[in-house]
């Protein structure tokens, strides 16, 4: 996305200290500390791609929250924050609180029940093997490519800021990353993501807190952003009623139905990355409550993402353009408006936190990928498909081998990645692909017991093929936009929600026809999968306070009240 103006930068941003240099290394060796000593742990299947399911609401929670919180929400939002203003936190806000607190309560008590390892696994329970094969190959082709981005953006961030060269950053992170995983599987990555949050939040709070300083507090940030952009960035709804009116030229619909309403209930709730966190927990109240506990933190990540990128509007003394004319100028681009607030707060010691949390996050962010698509690999794929009776001591040596082939499969995305014109456009496409179609399956599957193997996985191909088709439609005829997105005037991120929901709606009107023409399975058979067969699990009674349902609700007053707060 930015390597080809960061080649243009002819001096690092900062220069590191001594001490500087210690909390790197230290933070380093930490990590592959953590990794070595969970190793005796990590012996069995379920240990080691499951973490013995023995995690606690909080730990679970913080690793859930964790693991998204990678470089698409460091680098990436803090550069729509300054392209887009406000408007970036509806990723934070109605992107995925609505879907955490529905994971919490309607859906994990099904995969928490099921014991199932994967969301493949749970399709494999509902819909047969197709259905399993074909999800467990999409995911996993997903989690690599995503795996790669964290690569890349951490290697690039490496380099236009320290001056360090990107294929040795590239490397020696993939290096670490896959020492750790390998060692402890998902037990160490979860110890590491909840390390990494505490470091994420250390390390990020300097440039708002101090950024709002310079500024002058909330009030006269807006009158800056105003003066320096527009008034219509400092605005989180009431510039959504028509296409032209709002930087990032969508309209509330694209927002409220493609975003919120498929695109983050398809994530939070069908990608095996996040979910295998909570599945972790020891009991369900804890799987049920870790969703609802990382809801609230994610309520808070704006502060520490989205409000650089605004504050970089109003203090910043350049101009940060597109990555065209930043090349074309010499200048900076928007994704380096992080850096350049680190730059520009931190000294020694604070510049080394800094640093070692954008490290963190991008980590943080392919350890999940990478883990996940161990997990998916060794239990939906070669296990199913290709070794299905082998010891569990033979799968956790493919799982721990499967970790490196991962790694290295994620280095050559990072290579991929490069040639992209844009990081951002080239991760939501990869989400309207694989989560939205997936959401509509999984959904159906859970709450409606008429829907048959068939349909299950004609609904999943159709909308994935679909979406697909849809954004080369609009690549070879970028007139199609019009069909696609509902307006000439749409851009590149309203393109993305549209094509999630159209891609959404495909899968399930084809999963409903197909399964009425096909013959359904049982009530029996059915049992522990749907809703209304399902005998649900009841809670010990607690006092309300304990209860998930209690919590979900207070988040959810919370959640509203921010959007009309910020409208």
């Amino acid at each position: 996305m930015i390597a080809a103006v960061a080649m243009t930068v002819p001096m690092t941003l900062v220069h590191l200290s001594t001490v500087d240099i210690a909390i790197i290394v230290f933070y380093f060796g930490l990590v592959l500390t953590i990794g070595m000593y969970l190793r005796g742990r990590s012996r069995t299947g379920e240990d080691f791609f499951m973490a013995g399911r023995e995690m606690t609401a909080w730990i679970a929670g913080l690793s859930f929250l964790s693991a998204n919180l990678g470089s698409l929400e460091l680098m990436g939002w803090a550069a729509a924050a300054y392209q887009y203003g406000i408007l970036a936190t509806h990723w934070y806000w109605i992107g995925a609180i609505p879907a955490m607190l529905f994971l919490g309560i309607v859906m994990m008590p099904f995969y928490y029940i099921s014991r199932t390892h994967s969301v493949p696994g749970y399709l494999k329970l509902r819909f047969g093997e197709p259905s399993r094969a074909l999800s467990a190959v999409s995911f996993a082709l997903m989690t690599v490519l995503m795996s790669g981005i964290n690569m890349y953006s951490m290697a690039l961030v490496l380099k236009v800021v320290l001056g360090w060269d990107i294929h040795f950053s590239i490397w020696v992170s993939s290096a670490t990353v896959a020492v750790y995983v390998a060692l402890g599987g998902l037990r160490s990555a979860i110890f590491n993501e909840v390390l990494q949050f505490i470091l994420i939040w250390a390390g990020a709070l300097l440039i708002p807190i101090l950024g709002l300083v310079e500024a002058g507090g909330w009030s006269n940030l807006r009158l800056q952003i105003a003066r320096n952009a527009s008034a219509e960035y400092t605005h989180l709804w009431s510039t959504l009623g028509n296409f032209k009116d709002n930087p990032m030229g969508i309209h509330w619909t694209g927002i409220v139905f493609g975003l919120g309403a498929i695109l983050s209930f398809g994530y939070w709730t069908t990608d095996f990355l996040v979910v295998q966190r909570v599945l972790s927990a020891k009991d369900l109240r804890a799987a049920k409550m870790a969703p609802i506990i990382g809801a609230t933190f994610k309520m808070l990540v704006p502060f520490i993402v989205i409000l650089p990128g605004l504050l970089g509007l109003a203090v910043l003394p350049v101009k940060l353009t597109g990555e065209t004319a930043a090349l074309a100028t010499g200048g900076h681009s928007y994704n380096e408006v992080l850096p350049l607030m680190l730059a520009r707060y931190c000294g020694p010691g604070l510049l080394g936190l800094g640093i070692t949390a954008l490290i963190a996050g991008f980590m943080s962010g392919m350890a999940g990928n990478v883990s996940a698509f161990t997990t998916v690999w060794t239990y939906d794929i070669y296990r199913a498909l290709l070794k299905k009776n082998e010891s569990d001591a033979h799968y956790v040596a493919m799982g721990r081998w499967c970790t490196v082939l991962g790694v290295l499969i994620s280095v050559g995305t990072a290579y991929l990645v490069m040639s992209f014109a844009s990081i951002m456009d080239y991760v939501q496409a990869l989400f309207s692909f694989f989560i939205a179609p997936l959401f509509g399956t999984v959904i159906l599957g859970m709450l409606w017991k008429r829907a048959t193997g068939p349909g299950g996985f004609w609904g999943l191909l159709a909308g994935t093929l679909s979406s697909i088709s849809m954004w080369a439609w609009v690549k070879v005829d970028p007139a199609a936009l019009r069909y696609v997105a509902l307006s000439a005037n749409a851009r590149d991120m309203a393109e993305n929600m549209y094509r999630a929901l159209w891609s959404w709606i495909v899968c399930v009107v084809v999963t409903i026809a197909v399964s009425y023409l096909t013959k359904p399975r049982s009530d029996a058979e059915l049992n522990g999968l749907v809703y209304g067969v399902t005998a649900i699990p009841r809670e010990a009674e607690v006092p309300i306070y304990h209860r998930p349902t209690f919590w979900a609700t207070v988040v959810a007053v919370l959640f509203v009240a921010a959007n009309i707060l910020f409208w």
